[in-house]
C-alpha cells in the first residue's frame, strides 16, 4: 500500500471532517515549527474580518476609541501578523468621537472592482478605498441609505459572489438582517434582500457581525450571538428573502473536549477562506477565562481555526490548548504578534502604537531630540500605548524627566479599556523627587537617587506586577512591594468599553523624553511558562515546562528584545531541574530558517547553567529545543540573557 505524506493525510482528514491537533508518527514536528497555538493575534483584536487576495491575507476589525483607527494586519501564513497601515488618522475622523466604547466599529476589509475597501460604522456607515492595503486610504465616504433598506446599523461585512458582485451584509439592532448589492462607487444599489426572519424570535441573541462565504453552490450565512459568545450558520442555494430556501444548521463550532481551554466561547468569525490545498480557515474572537482566573480585561483575542466540512456542513474546530497543524503556506518571515519594542530612531511613529484620545496624536515629537520620543501633556495626561499581548513580560523604558511639583509625572502606563483602572510607574515629586508605583488606591514610592535620567521596569507574572528603577539599566532597585492587578485583568463594567488593556508611556503636566520602550526585556528573567508556541512540551507546574516525548520538543517565547538598550546579549543563563545530564539548543526566529545560537550542556547536579554567546541584538522569537531520547527528564524554569 502506498504511504500518504503527512500533508496529504492532513488535508484528507480536514476535508473529511477530522482535524488532528498533532501527530505522534511524524518526528519532524519535534524539530520544525509546523504547528501553532492560539491565539495568533493575542490581546485586544475584536470583530475580526479576513481577506485573501492571491497569496496575501489581510485582517482588520473594530478599533473603537483607539486611534489612528483601523490598523490593517498582513500575513502570508495566517499565523504571523504585522500592522502595515492604518486607515483613518484622527485628522480625517473629525466627526468620530474618541469617548470609550465609541470610535469606529467593524472595519470590514474587502476587495472588489479592482480596489481595496474598508467599510466601518461611526455614526453611520462609511467606507474608504485604496489601490493597496498599504494605503494611502481615501477620505471616508458615507454610505447612503433609503427607506427600503432602512438604517444600516453596525458590524456589517461585505460578501463578494463568484461573479464578482459585492453585497453588504447589513446588521441593525437585534432583528434586522439584510443583503444589498454594491455598485462600483461603493454605494448600495439594486433591491434589498430581506433576511429579517433570521433572528425574528431572537434565536441568536443579537445575530451580530454576520459574514458570508460560498462553497459547492451553497451560500453560507454566519451570525454571531453577542459579546459573550455563540456562533451559528445557515445555508441556502440562492440569495433570496424566502426563509423556506434557507436551512438553519445550528452551532458552528464543535463542542469543546479540552477542559483546560480558556477561550471557550469564540464567535464573530471572519468569512472562511479556502486555500490552494482545499482546506478552509477562519479567525474568530473570544474572551479568555480559566474557571475563576479571569483575563477578560485583555480584550477579545483572535484565534485561527480550521473549518471542517462534513459534506456541505461546515464546522469550526473546537478551541484547544494543544498545538494545531499550521496551514500549508510558505513561511512568512514575520515575527509572532507581540508588543513591539521601539528605539524611536525613525522620523515616523511605528504603526504598532495607538492613542487613547485623538488630540494625543498631535502631542508627540520624534525629531526634537534624535533617537528620543518627546511626549507633551495636554491639560491632564498624554499617553502612547500598544495592545497588551502577554501574561509574562518585563516592560522597560529609559526616561529623561524633571519633575518639580506633585502634578508632574512621567513613566510606564497600563490602562484598562475604559481608562478607569490604571497602573503607573513614574518619576514624580512629593516633598522631593521620587519614583512612584501606583494602582487604584495603592501608591508606593522610593526616593529618586538616580537623577533626571532613570530606567523604569514593570515585571508582570500573571496577575502580579513588580516595579523597579535604575540609574544605569543594570542594577535595579525595587519600588515598593508587588501588587495584584486582578481588577485590571478581569471582566470590566460595560465589557471594558469593548476594548482591552493597553501598555505604553505617559506624561502629565510636563514634557518628557523617552529613549526607547521595551515590553519583553531579554535581560530580565523570561519564564518558560510564558511561551507563545510549543510542540511536544507541557507546563507541569506554575514555574516549569518539560518535554513529553523521547523525540524531543520545543518551546518559543515571542518578541524578546536583545539590544535596544545599546547592549547586546553575550551570554545566557538557564534555570532548570534535571534528572540526568544533557544538552539543549537555543535558536532565534525559527528552528529551520532561523539561527542556531548555541548548544548548551546542563548537569543534573546543578539547577542553573551559563553559556557565552556570540553577540545577539534585536527583537527575536526565542526557541528552546529539548534533547532527544529523554522524556520528562528536564524541567526548564526560565531564561535570562546576559550583556
Amino acid at each position: 500500500m502506498k504511504k500518504l505524506s503527512f500533508v496529504t493525510l492532513l488535508i484528507g482528514l480536514i476535508l473529511g471532517g477530522i482535524t488532528p491537533t498533532f501527530s505522534q508518527n511524524d518526528n519532524s514536528f519535534y524539530h520544525e515549527v509546523k504547528t501553532y497555538v492560539n491565539p495568533v493575534l493575542p490581546g485586544d483584536h475584536p470583530d475580526p474580518t479576513l481577506l485573501k487576495v492571491g497569496d496575501d491575507f489581510y485582517h482588520c476589525g473594530s478599533s473603537f476609541h483607539f486611534t489612528p483607527y483601523m490598523p490593517i494586519y498582513h500575513s502570508k501564513d495566517l499565523v504571523h501578523w504585522r500592522v502595515i497601515s492604518r486607515v483613518l488618522p484622527p485628522q480625517k475622523a473629525y466627526w468620530v468621537t474618541d469617548r470609550p466604547s465609541a470610535g469606529t466599529w467593524q472595519g470590514a476589509i474587502t476587495y472588489f472592482y479592482g480596489s481595496y475597501w474598508i467599510y466601518f460604522s461611526a455614526n453611520g456607515q462609511w467606507f474608504s478605498k485604496a489601490d493597496s492595503p498599504l494605503g494611502p486610504w481615501s477620505e471616508p465616504v458615507q454610505v447612503k441609505s433609503n427607506p427600503k433598506t432602512g438604517p444600516l446599523g453596525y458590524d456589517n461585512s461585505i460578501f463578494v459572489d463568484d461573479d464578482g458582485k459585492p453585497y453588504m451584509v447589513i446588521k441593525n439592532g437585534q432583528k434586522t438582517n439584510r443583503l444589498q448589492e454594491l455598485g462600483k462607487d461603493g454605494q448600495l444599489t439594486s433591491s434589498v434582500i430581506d433576511l429579517d426572519w433570521v433572528n425574528a424570535k431572537l434565536q441568536y441573541s443579537w445575530a451580530e457581525g454576520p459574514v458570508m462565504c460560498k462553497r459547492n453552490g451553497y451560500y453560507y450565512y454566519f451570525p454571531a450571538g453577542d459579546v459573550s459568545g455563540g456562533q451559528y450558520v445557515l445555508r441556502g442555494k440562492s440569495l433570496t428573502s424566502d426563509s423556506t430556501q434557507w436551512e438553519r444548521l445550528g452551532e458552528f463550532f464543535k463542542p469543546i473536549t479540552d477542559e483546560k481551554v480558556g477561550f471557550r466561547r469564540p464567535n464573530h468569525i471572519a468569512a472562511p477562506v479556502q486555500l490552494a490545498d482545499g482546506t478552509w480557515w477562519t479567525i474568530g474572537q473570544s474572551y479568555e477565562k480559566y474557571g475563576q482566573d479571569d483575563w477578560s480585561g485583555t480584550g477579545r483575542q483572535t484565534a485561527l481555526y480550521p473549518v471542517i466540512w462534513e459534506g456541505d456542513r461546515p464546522w469550526g474546530m473546537a478551541p484547544t490548548t494543544q498545538p494545531v497543524v499550521k496551514p500549508n503556506l510558505p513561511k512568512s518571515g514575520i515575527a509572532w504578534r507581540s508588543v513591539a519594542s521601539d528605539d524611536f530612531e525613525s522620523k515616523e511613529l511605528s504603526l504598532n502604537w495607538h492613542f487613547l484620545k485623538k488630540k494625543h496624536a498631535d502631542l508627540y515629537n520624534l525629531t526634537a531630540r534624535k533617537g528620543w520620543l518627546r511626549l507633551s501633556p495636554d491639560s491632564l495626561r498624554t499617553s502612547i500605548v500598544q495592545k497588551e499581548t502577554d501574561h509574562y513580560y518585563s516592560a522597560v523604558t529609559k526616561l529623561d524627566f524633571k519633575s518639580q511639583n506633585e502634578n508632574e509625572k512621567a513613566g510606564l502606563y497600563l490602562s484598562n479599556g475604559a481608562q478607569t483602572v490604571v497602573v503607573r510607574l513614574y518619576s514624580g515629586y512629593e516633598n522631593g523627587k521620587k519614583i512612584f508605583f501606583s494602582f487604584e488606591n495603592n501608591t508606593q514610592s522610593i526616593p529618586n537617587t538616580f537623577g533626571e535620567v532613570v530606567w523604569l521596569k514593570i515585571e508582570r507574572n500573571l496577575h502580579e506586577l513588580k516595579a523597579y528603577a535604575s540609574g544605569d539599566g543594570n542594577n535595579w532597585t525595587a519600588v515598593g512591594n508587588a501588587i495584584q492587578v486582578q481588577n485590571l485583568d478581569k471582566v470590566q463594567p460595560n465589557y471594558n468599553s469593548w476594548v482591552g488593556t493597553s501598555i505604553g508611556l505617559f506624561t502629565e503636566h510636563q514634557s518628557a523624553d523617552f529613549d526607547w520602550f521595551i515590553c519583553k526585556d531579554g535581560f530580565s528573567k523570561l519564564p518558560t511558562v510564558g511561551m507563545s508556541n510549543f510542540y511536544g512540551v507541557e507546563k507541569i507546574n506554575p514555574k516549569s515546562v518539560t518535554n513529553t516525548s523521547e523525540n524531543g520538543g520545543w518551546l518559543m517565547i515571542s518578541g524578546v528584545d536583545l539590544g535596544i538598550q545599546k547592549k547586546n546579549a553575550k551570554g545566557i543563563e538557564i534555570q532548570y531541574n534535571a534528572k540526568t545530564d544533557g544538552v539543549v539548543e537555543l535558536w532565534v526566529d525559527d528552528l529551520k530558517t532561523g539561527k542556531l545560537v548555541a548548544k548548551i550542556p546542563y548537569s543534573a547536579s546543578k539547577n542553573s547553567v551559563r553559556k557565552s554567546l556570540k553577540s545577539i541584538a534585536g527583537h527575536h522569537d526565542i526557541f528552546v529545543k529539548f534533547p532527544v531520547g529523554k522524556s520528562h527528564d528536564l524541567q526548564i524554569n526560565s531564561l535570562q540573557f546576559l550583556p
